[in-house]
């Protein structure tokens, strides 16, 4: 009898072991005054509400800078130089004479007709007086006023030969190299020097016709170069190409851009990007989502500190946010900080909440509140 209640207070005690050392930790429940914190196993996460943010979409390309205008001289005669008057680079106002080619037989030429107008018009004031007293007819008035009047024509002609000999810049511009030297022979198709007008520069650029409908005259554009690397230059969109490249699929655009200061010259490349209207978004902060192959979702803030999984639908991201395009409405409660730590369904402590340490776009503000101690 003895021995049976012994082996009975044995299998009570054991079991009574078993029962303590297997039964569940509720730490919350259990831990003394200097626990110091939630039980690692529960994550700690901040949490905040979904807002809206104002993004602006952008479309960037590369592009190739030309001159206003751009012209390579030449001369309209052939016949030999004798003076240069600019020099490699020169800055001109139009108008300005930059070469004078040989001109000694039209100036001869000039001075024979000059000489034969003046004859021509004394001829003409006689007969005119005459006229006036009826000594001569009215045919011979006619034909000395003809001849006054072939004699001014041929002296006009010569003018315009020996304007001819004179290059001169059609615009103001800069010059490029000086290609001819004094005693060069000239022909029509020598070149002489390039001319350019950069006060304002050309840039063309290619946009997939993908964003046809967005791109409007008058649309700002800012564009840097690797040249100017701490400037960014502001132009205005003036033209879209008619037509659509068929191989491509890209539409070229001409964009003016000031150049006053003559820092940009024909033939750079620039990076360009346009900005379209500006639109109000659902957003959320980056750090909320995560991506899992081809699936977008967040934790939502779900009652008693529940993690519940939503897909979402995203745009695009501008500066740390992120565009929800589906899934999420402005207001919802979702964890933006922590949120590798989560499964959906399960639970969570939170150490922050929209007006502590969160803003309404879900991101942490300055000064994190204390870990909450609610269970």
């Amino acid at each position: 009898m003895a021995r049976a209640i012994l082996i009975f207070s044995v299998l009570a005690i054991g079991g009574i072991g078993w029962w303590y050392f297997s039964r569940p930790d509720d730490a919350g429940n259990f831990a003394g005054p200097g626990a110091g914190g939630p039980p690692q196993d529960i994550p700690v996460v901040l949490v905040g509400e979904v807002g809206r943010e104002t993004f602006t979409d952008s479309i960037e390309a590369i592009g190739t800078t030309s001159a206003n205008e751009s012209v390579i001289l030449t001369a309209k005669v052939t016949d030999t130089v004798s003076k240069v008057n600019f020099s490699d680079g020169d800055f001109v106002e139009a108008g300005q004479i930059l070469v004078e080619q040989t001109n000694t037989e039209q100036s001869a030429l000039l001075a024979e007709a000059r000489a034969n107008v003046d004859d021509m018009l004394a001829k003409l004031r006689r007969l005119e007086d005459m006229g006036g007293r009826n000594l001569v007819s009215i045919s011979e008035l006619d034909q000395a006023r003809a001849q006054a009047d072939a004699a001014k024509g041929r002296y006009d002609a010569i003018i315009a030969r020996l304007n001819d000999r004179l290059v001169r810049a059609p615009y103001s511009g800069l010059l490029g190299f000086r290609e001819v030297s004094p005693g060069t022979l000239l022909t029509t198709n020598t070149p002489i020097t390039t001319l350019d007008d950069i006060a304002v520069v050309k840039l063309d650029f290619s946009v997939p016709e993908l964003y046809l409908s967005e791109i409007k005259s008058g649309l700002k554009i800012f564009a840097r170069s690797a040249a100017w690397s701490d400037r960014q230059f502001e132009g205005e969109i003036s033209t879209v190409n008619s037509r659509v490249n068929p191989v491509t699929r890209a539409v070229t655009v001409r964009a003016m851009i000031d150049n006053r200061e003559a820092l940009l010259r024909p033939g750079m490349l620039l990076t360009v990007r346009i900005e379209s209207r500006a639109r109000e978004v659902v957003a959320i902060s980056e750090a909320a989502l995560i991506q899992v192959g081809n699936e977008s979702f967040v934790y939502a803030a779900g009652p008693g500190n529940v993690a519940t999984k939503r897909t979402v639908e995203i745009g695009t991201s501008r500066n740390g946010m992120i565009e929800i395009l589906n899934g999420l409405n402005v207001g919802d409660r979702i964890v933006i900080e922590g949120v590798g730590k989560l499964r959906d369904g399960l639970q969570y402590r939170v150490k922050g909440v929209k007006g502590q340490d969160a803003d309404p776009r879900g991101r942490p503000m300055p000064g994190g509140a204390a870990p909450s101690t609610a269970s």
